[in-house]
């Protein structure tokens, strides 16, 4: 297995200007004219400097973090985790004065009790309301909630990219047996058409080879194929090109066992954010039903400057006149105003329904979270007692590998010194390459069986809202996991 590089995006100006120091870091502008040698030297210099960075391996690790930087899902919610903390400030706004400025310039004819403002300013706030302090209580909880419907989304994409990545490794290793099985089969079918030459094996023993290495063939044809396939859900899932991606195969060595259990009261995320969008509702719902028959305390300011200007204001002065002092007008430039204004609403069938609305959905939104949190420890239950079966049938299939290893031995031995017992059956060159493409069906399995166990554990650890907690915190070995390593490809002789 290759050295473990982390794959890191590098922009392409950025890797020409350090190959190539002689351009302009603004304009790309040659600052001299270098000889033609020098210049084919360093655009080389630049494409291998690319190439590795394409053919760089991927951890897990970095695909994970290049999947939850650019996945459109987890986007999406941290779009609506900062809604829910506007919706919040928004209720918490309602007692923080707000002011407006205003201007009424031109003139009235006929009676207008107010002139022209020349500008004005208004500010008010909540003071008091009996229903406020649930709708902040409401919009807090659905904050949480869309906190919560986040890192159950991360968890998802992590799912996501973690069975991608891990079903792109098995499919590389299984094509290479595959293609080891092709070998195999082609030299057992050119052993057995030398064999049918020398009269040694029939035409049917011959067809019968052939077969195989054409079924093979077939096999190792699928097998690229959905390692291509895998290799482009990776690539779209992580947004990296395609091309040339490939992954070191390291996987977290962190058992999971029948210990994982949720962090907290609930399942996972998804149905923590379920019962906080209800309490969110029930809140909600409170908050309505406090309207009839409680108070509504706002303040209010209002200032107003006349255009005193204007042929209405001295209209108005003239009426406006002291009857103590002729040459004295009452109304002045300015007129300022402000209280408390009190609404106390008797009868708002409107809002009255709609309290009893959002309490049935309250109701019916925590009925559905608490079928889920049931649905979903059920789940987690069956997924606990499947991880043992499995365990034992990836610990058999380790066990059929090493058997057919140690019988592709003795057939090499037997081989190698002549076939030296005379009593029992004689080992030909078929034999051999019989026995070898059995060890690599055997390894097949071995792979088939370490895949379902580790899917497996990633389902387990994303019902239990764990999956990325034991990521960040599993280790991983380098060269693949152990069972792919403790199977490692027989050489050829």
């Amino acid at each position: 297995m290759a050295t473990d590089v982390t794959m890191e995006r590098t922009a392409w100006p950025a890797i020409i200007q350090d190959r190539m120091p002689f351009f302009h870091s603004d304009r790309l502008l040659p600052r001299s004219k270098p000889r033609c040698a020098t210049w084919i030297a360093l655009c080389a210099a630049a494409l291998s400097g690319l190439c590795a960075q394409t053919h760089a391996q991927l951890s897990l690790t970095s695909a994970v973090d290049l999947a939850l930087r650019s996945n459109p899902r987890v986007l999406s919610a941290q779009a609506e985790v900062r809604r829910a903390r506007a919706v919040l400030a928004e209720t918490h706004d309602a007692y923080i004065p707000n002011a407006t400025f205003s201007s009424n310039v031109g003139q009235a004819y006929g009676y207008v009790p107010y002139p022209p403002t020349l500008f004005g300013a208004n500010a008010g706030s909540l003071v008091y309301s009996g229903s406020q302090r649930y709708y902040i209580d409401s919009a807090r909880a659905g904050l949480e909630a869309a906190q919560m419907s986040l890192r159950d989304v991360s968890e998802t994409v992590v799912q996501d990219t973690a069975l991608s990545f891990l079903a792109f490794d098995h499919d590389q290793q299984r094509a290479r047996a595959i293609h080891q099985q092709l070998d195999y089969a082609n030299r057992l079918a050119a052993i057995s058409q030398d064999r049918q030459d020398a009269g040694q094996d029939s035409r049917i023993d011959l067809t019968e080879a052939k077969i195989t290495a054409a079924q093979f063939k077939f096999a190792a044809m699928r097998a690229d194929d959905e390692l291509e396939n895998e290799r482009a859900h990776l690539a779209r899932l992580i947004g990296l090109p395609a091309d040339s991606l490939t992954v070191d195969g390291s996987f977290p060595v962190a058992p999971v066992t029948h210990d994982v259990r949720p962090s907290g009261p609930y399942a996972n995320d998804a149905i923590a954010a379920a019962f906080l969008s209800a309490e969110a509702k029930e809140k909600q719902a409170k908050g309505d039903a406090r309207v009839r028959f409680w108070p509504t305390v706002n303040l209010v300011v209002n200032y107003q400057r006349y255009a005193t200007f204007t042929d209405s204001f001295k209209n108005l002065d003239k009426i406006y006149v002291d009857p103590n002092n002729k040459n004295r007008s009452l109304l002045t430039a300015n007129e300022t105003a402000f209280g408390i204004q009190v609404n106390l609403p008797f009868f708002d069938k409107t809002r009255s329904d709609k309290a009893k609305e959002t309490a049935a959905e309250a109701a019916r939104d925590r009925h559905n979270a608490e079928n889920a949190q049931l649905d979903a420890l059920d789940g987690q239950g069956k997924l606990r007692r499947s991880i043992d079966e499995i365990q034992v049938q990836a610990d058999l299939a380790s066990l059929q590998q090493q058997l057919a290893q140690q019988q592709l031995e003795v057939v090499q031995q037997q081989l190698q010194s002549g076939n030296g017992n005379p009593n029992g059956p004689q080992m030909t060159p078929k034999d051999e390459q019989k026995a070898r493409i059995d060890e690599r069906e055997k390894y097949i399995a071995v792979l088939d069986a370490s895949f379902n166990l580790h899917q497996t554990e990633i389902q387990l650890l994303r019902q239990t809202g764990q999956l990325i907690t034991w990521l960040g915190a599993g280790n991983s070995l380098p060269g693949g996991r152990p069972e792919a390593t403790a199977a490692a490809p027989p050489s050829h002789p």
